[in-house]
């Protein structure tokens, strides 16, 4: 006997698409965002603090690919990199290339980036002022402080020696008022001659 059911015919597959994760637009790192169009190794650049060797040589460390997009990464490596930012020494990079080694408070080698570089300098600079060195005193006073010369470049603020007085343009001298007309004296009558004593000659 024909088995009257229809064979059943199997639909092909379809091919599954491999989904390429999508690149994040804006990664925030060291509170700067970074586009997640750029290559890692020029967005790092972006950071204060954080020049193009440093840049390379933390990616070597972490064996990262430098032409890898912002975008791309994933989270462990975006941990390994802050934490490569806040501790270069534990990753294996040298101390030359740290910026503030040697920190006159702590004795540590560290590498400074982002807002703690200005803030840092803040420090510094109030350290010089309270031990009254000589680099302090002229930071206080406003003046250039690495021996440039001040007589006639840094002419402003109050390091400004003698001002030039701003040529003011001349007041209209105000108009003054006409003075009242005084009245004319009334005439004196003359005094009638006086009259010849005697008689007619």
């Amino acid at each position: 006997m024909v088995d009257d059911k229809k064979a059943e015919v199997k639909k092909p597959d379809k091919k599954v698409e491999d989904k390429q994760p999508e690149l994040k637009k804006i990664i925030r790192l060291a509170k700067v965002d970074l586009q997640g169009e750029d290559k890692i190794i020029n967005a790092l650049r972006n950071i204060k603090g954080i020049s193009f060797m440093f840049s390379n040589a933390l990616l070597q460390a972490l064996n990262i690919n430098p032409e890898t997009t912002v975008g791309s990464l994933t989270n462990d490596q975006l941990e390994s990199i802050k934490k490569g930012l806040d501790n270069p020494s534990s990753i294996g990079l040298p101390d030359w290339i740290l910026n503030r080694r040697f920190d006159p408070e702590t004795g540590e080698y560290k590498h400074l980036y982002g807002p703690d570089i200005a803030l840092q300098l803040r420090f510094d600079i109030k350290r010089m002022q309270s031990v009254k060195s000589y680099k302090g005193l002229r930071h206080a006073v406003g003046l250039k402080v690495r021996g440039q010369r001040t007589k006639s470049h840094p002419r402003k603020g109050s390091a400004m020696g003698v001002k030039k007085k701003k040529s003011m343009p001349a007041k209209a001298a105000p108009e003054k008022k006409a003075a009242p007309e005084k009245k004319a004296a009334p005439e004196k009558k003359a005094a009638p001659a006086a009259e010849k004593k005697g008689g007619k000659s």
